[in-house]
């Protein structure tokens, strides 16, 4: 609940002691045991219709959580509010050990101011449905633009560091061209290679390639399957079924802003334990 000084309360249940660094109650066998990600309690409202509604969720540190569900189910609202583009209503949320928008006093989260926001933000990469680019830069201009207006970088390390990402994605040749000149799928892998020159600790996806041609996807997902091939601590908001059950550690199904079901992607997309969860893969499948 959101308090009249801009403060959010915390009820105790949610939020004891120390929770927001206490490390995580249960993990994902075969990756790290340390919480990256933590949320308890998160709700988040839009007037009187309330989209998400006290989800708990950890994330550990080398796991890929995939999150599922029908528009509107409030996976997408849900991830935004992790790097804290959404400010949330109720509940917490941590990323490595910090809380992430606000500072604890007592029982209450006050906001933080602007920039600290945006530097605890900078250790959390996003990668949107729409590719959101810089038009007027070029694609090295891109990817050098926030480490050094945000982190005041030098700017021959970042430039070198540009230029190994780029061909990491397959575009080295690309670093001079302008966004118009890209495809949907090259813009898309262009965003990635721009939120990892920020060397993020974490990434989130939100529907990386839906708005792309079907012959298109391929290539952006090739880079997501390298990145956790490479132990990147990453959330995704995905309809690609098919990598939600090659890639993640975890798929976690929501519905009706809560999680249905939630477990490793063999048992929740090929037994799922619940009625809502069959009916939305009978769908989709």
């Amino acid at each position: 609940m959101t308090g009249p000084t801009g403060s959010t309360r915390l009820s105790k249940a949610a939020a004891p002691t120390g929770a927001a660094t206490s490390p995580a109650p249960s993990a994902t066998p075969g990756v790290a045991t340390e919480a990256m990600v933590r949320a308890r309690g998160v709700r988040k409202s839009y007037g009187s219709n309330e989209v998400v509604k006290g989800i708990d969720l950890d994330v550990a540190a080398g796991e890929v959580l995939c999150l599922l569900g029908p528009s509107g189910s409030g996976k997408s609202t849900f991830l935004r509010c992790i790097n804290h583009l959404e400010k949330i209503d109720g509940g917490w949320i941590s990323v490595d050990g910090e809380l992430v928008g606000y500072r604890r006093r007592g029982e209450k989260l006050y906001e933080l101011r602007d920039h600290e926001i945006a530097q605890r933000r900078s250790r959390i990469g996003m990668v949107f449905q729409q590719f959101n680019l810089f038009p007027h830069l070029s694609v090295l201009g891109n990817l050098m633009e926030a480490p050094l207006r945000v982190r005041r970088e030098r700017p021959e390390p970042v430039r070198r560091r540009a230029l190994a990402l780029l061909e990491r994605v397959g575009l080295g040749d690309k670093a001079d061209a302008y966004p118009r000149q890209l495809s949907g799928g090259q813009q898309q892998r262009v965003a990635i290679a721009r939120a990892l020159t920020m060397e993020p600790r974490l990434m989130l996806f939100d529907e990386p390639t839906s708005a792309l041609d079907p012959e298109l996807v391929g290539d952006v997902l090739d880079v997501m399957r390298s990145l956790a091939a490479d132990g990147m601590t990453m959330v995704v908001v995905t309809h690609e079924i098919a990598f939600a059950r090659e890639v993640a550690d975890t798929v976690a199904f929501l519905d009706g802003g809560v999680i249905v079901e939630q477990g490793p992607p063999g048992q929740v997309l090929n037994n799922p334990s619940q009625e809502r969860t069959r009916a939305f893969l009978a769908r989709v499948l």
